[in-house]
């Protein structure tokens, strides 16, 4: 079985890069699946999202899912990385790249692990607004709620 590539980085990340590391020489993919989170300047309202997590908690978090997702969808590998730190509207904060021999087990494999990051994962977000003002904490949304529970009752 394949070994998830998960990494929580202060940095940005190469998407095409990352995209060569998973699929490497192996010539029994059919199917890349990549999605890549942005941050939103919320009407022009956001200056910077912050992103805390625990160290060590969050990798193995990430993993175990990922490993899942390997598992459950018969994915050739998975990666996922998120950014943590201040960042900026437009910029990255995470991306997911699933590899398998066909794309719906790409694409499956794929939204399962963001779903599983959007709810679960050990990150804390917080929102600094350009007028200056303190920010709020930023807790998951019920839609994230609703689309994870389509794999736990599954």
């Amino acid at each position: 079985m394949p070994e998830p590539r998960v990494l929580i980085q202060e940095e940005d990340f190469d998407i095409a890069a990352e995209t060569k590391l998973l699929t490497g020489e192996n010539k029994n993919i059919g199917a890349v699946v990549t999605f890549t989170g942005l941050c939103r300047d919320e009407d022009n309202r956001l200056s910077a999202l912050e992103l805390e997590h625990y160290p060590g908690m969050a990798e193995g978090e990430i993993t175990r899912i990922a490993q899942e997702a390997i598992t459950r969808f018969d994915l050739n590998g998975i990666t996922a990385v998120h950014r943590y730190g201040k960042i900026n509207p437009g910029e990255n904060i995470v991306l997911v790249v699933a590899a398998a021999r066909h794309r719906q087990a790409a694409f499956d494999g794929a939204n399962f692990l963001m779903d599983f990051l959007k709810t679960r994962a050990p990150f804390w977000k917080k929102e600094h607004p350009r007028d200056g003002s303190t920010g709020d904490w930023v807790s998951a949304k019920d839609a994230d709620d609703d689309a994870l529970s389509k794999w736990l009752s599954e």
